[in-house]
This record gives C-alpha cells, sequence and structure tokens, in this order.
C-alpha cells in the first residue's frame, strides 16, 4: 500500500513537471494555468505535512496504549552514497511552479502580419493590438550562382586581367554546401554515402571524390583557426585545466591531451605524454625556449635538486634565451 502511495506521489509530481504554461498562447488563461498548478503544489505539500502528523500522533497514541508505532526502516545504504539527508521539513518545502520560456532563445528571422477577413468581422468590430506566436521552421533549397567575371586585356603589356571570385567561393562549390557537409559528416556522423545521397535529393551535383577531398583535404585555414582560438583561451583565465588520455595513430599509441576551462576546449595529440610535450602543448605547439634566473634556482629549491646539479647550472649563461 505504501509503495502505491509513494508512486502515486510520484506521478503527481512529475505530472505538474511536464505541464508547460508557456505554451499557451492566450496570455490571461496561461497565467491561471501557472496560478493553479503553484496551488496544487502548496496542497500537496500541506497533505504531506498532515499525513505526516497524522501518522506521528497515531504512534504516539499506540505508544501511550502500550503498543508499537509505525517501525521506521531506513532505506538501504548503497557503498559510497552520501548520509547526509536534508530535513523532513527541508525536503517537503514547496518551489514555486516557474519554468523558463522556449522562445526566449528563439532568433527571429522575419516577422509576419496575419489579417483577418474584414468580410467576417461584425461591423462594430475594435482592433485591439496582435497576439504573437512564434514558428520554428527550416528553408532548406539551393543557391547556384552564375558569376560573370569581367575581363580585360591590355595590348601593351600582353596581359589578361579577371575579376576574382568572393571569398568563400573557390572551386564549384560555395562555403553554404562546404560547412554543411563538414557538419553532417563530424557533427552528424553521416557517411560519405548518405551524403551524397543527401546533396543529390536537394539538386546539388557533387562527385564522391570531390566530397572526400572536401572532407580531408586542404583544412589549414580551420587549423590557423582553431590555432587562434587556442591563443584567445589561453589568455581568457588565470588557469586552465588539463587531461591527458589514450589515443592510437596509425596503430602506434599515442596521448591525447585536451585543455580547456569553462569557455573553450582544444585536443592535440602528442606521440608522448611527457611534461616537454606538456609544455609545447599549452605554447599552442611553438619551440620551448628556456631560460636560467633567479626564478629557476628558486625553483629547483624548492624541487630539492642536488647542490652539484645546482652549481654547474649556474655556469651556463644567464638571463639569456
Amino acid at each position: 500500500m505504501t509503495q502505491k502511495l509513494l508512486e502515486c506521489e510520484k506521478s503527481v509530481e512529475e505530472l505538474l513537471q511536464a505541464i508547460e504554461p508557456s505554451g499557451i498562447a492566450d496570455e490571461s488563461m496561461r497565467r491561471t494555468v501557472e496560478i493553479l498548478l503553484n496551488l496544487v503544489e502548496e496542497l500537496n505539500s500541506k497533505i504531506k505535512g498532515l499525513e505526516s502528523e497524522n501518522q506521528r500522533l497515531r504512534d504516539e497514541n499506540n505508544r501511550l496504549k502500550g503498543e508499537l508505532g509505525q517501525p521506521n526502516i531506513k532505506a538501504k545504504n548503497l557503498k559510497g552514497s552520501d548520509d547526509n539527508h536534508s530535513s523532513e521539513k527541508e525536503r517537503q518545502t514547496s518551489k514555486k511552479h516557474t519554468k523558463r520560456s522556449k522562445n526566449q532563445s528563439i532568433k527571429i528571422d522575419r516577422e509576419e502580419v496575419i489579417e483577418y477577413p474584414l468580410e467576417l468581422l461584425p461591423a462594430d468590430a475594435q482592433f485591439k493590438g496582435y497576439e504573437e506566436v512564434i514558428v520554428q521552421d527550416i528553408i532548406l533549397t539551393t543557391d547556384n550562382v552564375l558569376f560573370r567575371k569581367k575581363k580585360y586585356y591590355s595590348p601593351s603589356e600582353g596581359k589578361t586581367y579577371l575579376a576574382e571570385l568572393p571569398r568563400g567561393y573557390e572551386g564549384e562549390f560555395g562555403p553554404g554546401i562546404k560547412t554543411l557537409v563538414i557538419s553532417l559528416y563530424y557533427g552528424g556522423n553521416m557517411t560519405q554515402g548518405k551524403l551524397l545521397e543527401f546533396l543529390e535529393d536537394i539538386g546539388i551535383s557533387m562527385s564522391a571524390g570531390y566530397l572526400s577531398n572536401l572532407l580531408i583535404k586542404n583544412h589549414k585555414n580551420f587549423e590557423s583557426e582553431k590555432s587562434e582560438i587556442y591563443e584567445s583561451g589561453l589568455a581568457s583565465s588565470p588557469w586552465q585545466h588539463f587531461d591527458q588520455t589514450s589515443a592510437r595513430v596509425g596503430g602506434v599509441n599515442y596521448t591525447t591531451n585536451v585543455v580547456c576551462n569553462p569557455l573553450y576546449t582544444v585536443y592535440f595529440t602528442t606521440p608522448n605524454k611527457d611534461r616537454l610535450s606538456v609544455l609545447k602543448g599549452l605554447q599552442n605547439g611553438q619551440e620551448l625556449k628556456f631560460i636560467l634566473n633567479r626564478l629557476t634556482f628558486s625553483l629547483l629549491d624548492t624541487f630539492q635538486l642536488p647542490t652539484k646539479w645546482k652549481n654547474f647550472l649556474k655556469l651556463l649563461p644567464q638571463e639569456t634565451v
């Protein structure tokens, strides 16, 4: 019986959380539903409190009559679980039923006014403004461009001058297709065969060889962009989180390094996982440069380097990269 009550209470709470008032178009109706939901949660919390108090009084009454009250059966403590539980009062505290509207994060691309047929309105109808409804949609269509590049010829120089294509339109395909294909392949895990089928369905003619080259070759721009992101990420915070995991490259054991903070994440793979590899990674792949100065010897004292080696190092050039 107790198990059924617990399941019933759980289903009620899940039902309350599943209700989404923001989907109600009418403002007054949406506000009314939110007030009712808060009232239901508050009453549900009070009922639980009264049931608990009623059970406590029953147990006390049974104890005074020499009987046993309801047994206090504790849940089985799983290994590694936290024994610190909130008090009954804290667990029974109701929370206001508020949900963040999904429409706040939706970018509006265009607006359209929907007219009501005037011939269907009564003569005394008065305009009372607009009721806003956001509908999300996507348009997937071709944007094939025929560029007419102006061409000039200079007889005196014996040279032809030809206008250049806009940036990003190198080759047979524009930046939109290139971006979409790379995103679907690496982000959506689509195979090259499915990508070709998808492009053909929307009217794009691309060979399998070109698609393969697009995915795995000529990505210097991405490499420079990653380098710029990494430089900005390193400068964005006084600390960085660093982690390593094993990886296989061409059948050989390598190490994938992860550098991140709440603003960015960068991965790079190295043959080794030693300290110098980590330092080089934190320099964004630049060659390491070393200098002997006061800070050097202060660190060597902290690391408890033998005096013999510290004396040898003092014979080397100081304050020189």
